[in-house]
């Protein structure tokens, strides 16, 4: 039989690793839900995803020869565009949602006819496109 110390011992671990997981996936969760902040320029989604895949299935040098900023120039929105991708200085690409998209078409026709559209966008990310809670234009 163990004893009282031993059993409050026990006890008391399982507490403490209990409250430490709760308090890790507390703190996890809280990180997630924050919102982040991503510069770039807008894009046509449409086109640019056409043009990502747009791509020989034999070439293996796909990354030293792919030229993201011909893809940027091909795809500048214009104001007809109804979706955005926007694409950072690394060449990552992030989808906006249905809000987003409408604040980015309502940003165009300030911004002139086909030209490189700079923002900061403010959101969350969800599944594969950012929930957008601002976008502004990043002279």
């Amino acid at each position: 039989m163990r004893s009282v110390r031993a059993k409050l011992k026990s006890h008391k671990e399982f507490d403490m690793s209990r409250i430490g997981g709760l308090l890790f996936l507390s703190s996890f969760a809280l990180t997630v839900s924050f919102a982040r902040s991503w510069s770039g320029v807008l894009v046509d989604a449409g086109c640019y995803q056409t043009e990502e895949r747009n791509i020989n299935a034999n070439d293996t040098t796909f990354d030293v020869d792919h030229d993201r900023d011909w893809e940027i120039r091909q795809c500048l929105p214009t104001a007809k565009t109804k979706e955005f991708v926007l694409v950072d200085r690394s060449g990552q690409s992030v989808k906006l949602d249905a809000e987003g998209n409408a604040r980015a078409g309502a940003m165009l026709p300030k911004t002139g006819k086909k030209s490189r559209v700079y923002v900061i966008i403010r959101g969350e990310f969800e599944k594969n496109y950012v929930k957008v809670e601002s976008i502004a234009i990043n002279p």
